[in-house]
């Protein structure tokens, strides 16, 4: 279905709640220039149908579209929220206390690709039309959206940083998160990626690569179509076993359906590590990575608890080495973890926006902004390796 609102100047402006209501090809034309699919209409589309992102998991789609001409101007992926959960921007603690003060805190509008804490997410325009004006013609149409259907506010999540100033002005305040990154120098193998290290942190990093050729495990990294069925299935087998074990923390969203329904558009974008004991044809655990343009993102894994220093060779090691030898530039493993600062990372910061739509709300934020974002600004350089 689509709800339609007519701007009286050139935009035609169209809320969709599937994006197979928005033609691929136009849409992908807009992402073209992404450093990520994460945006891109297949992957959107595979998390609803799959069941992942859908009303039932309170991620309802609600994608704005703007047409010029009959052509498609510009887009917003956007979700209506009924909780906080899998955004990775832990807004909890406003949502409760809001409710002391009978306050609404839900539904809410809220931009990103779901589950996906990449600092990536941004309006999709066409390359040919005034950015700056129709970011705020979007905006204007997005916020009389919400108000109009009673939603609290509009938060846009894990944004590119390079977006903030366009669209700030428009009465967004900036939420500072810790992100990490690994940056490739122009190292020539892995072991020119440890000569950087002091040695002790070398010595350490060695013996826990060696450690699981010691116990006769190998680790093959998939791409494409030597990506099968059945890596898929174990995949999401240990998908589901690592979101179990971190309970009630976790972010158990993905179905079988959306790992098996990859199409090959997507699967030539995923990576995935296998680590196999010699003569097993079950993989001991996997991790799950998707790569553009120079960048590589760790998304998911999950392996046999018993096994040490398993997760850091299938989430750091071997896409470390992987991305030494494919010249990507940067990777981003994923959220959480100061152990990766040990491994070759740095702490930087990932950034989202928000906007209020009540005062009281909107002042609420204010001043919880007002203590989190000082304390981020002081310690994510400290944390610099």
């Amino acid at each position: 279905m689509t709800y339609e609102n007519i701007d009286r100047g050139k935009y035609f402006f169209s809320w969709n709640d599937s994006i197979r209501h928005v033609n691929k090809s136009e849409w992908d034309a807009l992402t073209r220039n992404l450093s990520t699919p994460f945006l891109n209409w297949d992957w959107l589309l595979l998390l609803e149908e799959s069941g992942s992102a859908s009303a039932d998991t309170g991620w309802q789609p609600q994608h704005l579209t703007v047409y010029r001409s009959g052509k498609l101007a510009g887009a917003a992926p956007l979700f209506i929220k009924t909780h906080s959960k899998g955004e990775f921007v832990f807004d909890q603690m406003l949502a409760h206390l809001a409710s002391r003060f009978n306050l609404n805190y839900y539904p809410k509008l809220v931009g990103m690709s779901p589950f996906t804490p990449i600092g990536a997410y941004q309006f999709l325009l066409a390359a040919d039309e005034d950015q700056i004006q129709l970011i705020a013609r979007m905006q204007k149409e997005i916020d009389r959206f919400c108000r109009t259907n009673r939603l609290s506010g509009c938060h846009y999540h894990f944004v590119d940083q390079n977006w903030i100033s366009k669209i700030k002005d428009l009465g967004f305040m900036t939420w500072i998160h810790p992100g990490y990154v690994w940056k490739n120098q122009g190292f020539d193998s892995f072991e020119d990626f440890l000569s950087g290290f002091r040695s002790c942190r070398r010595k350490n990093i060695r013996r826990e690569r060696k450690y699981l050729s010691e116990q006769g495990i190998k680790i093959e990294a998939l791409n494409g179509d030597e990506i099968k069925e059945s890596h898929l299935f174990w995949m999401y087998r240990y998908y589901l076993q690592t979101n179990q074990k971190y309970f009630p923390w976790g972010c158990k969203y993905l179905t079988l359906d959306f790992f098996l329904g990859l199409p090959p558009d997507l699967k030539r974008h995923i990576l995935l590590f296998a680590a196999y004991k010699e003569g097993k044809k079950q993989p001991l655990g996997m991790s799950m990575l998707v790569f553009k343009d120079g960048q590589l993102f760790g998304r998911y894994w999950g392996g046999e608890e018993k096994i040490s220093f398993l997760h850091f060779n299938l989430c750091y090691y071997s896409p470390i080495e992987w991305a030494i030898q494919s010249r990507i530039q940067n990777f981003d493993p994923g959220m959480g973890g100061e152990h990766k600062l040990h491994r070759g990372f740095n702490l930087v910061p990932n950034y989202s926006i928000h906007k209020k739509y009540t005062p009281e709300l909107q002042h609420m934020l204010a001043l919880y902004l007002k203590e989190v974002n000082p304390y981020e600004n002081h310690t994510l350089p400290n944390f610099q390796t």
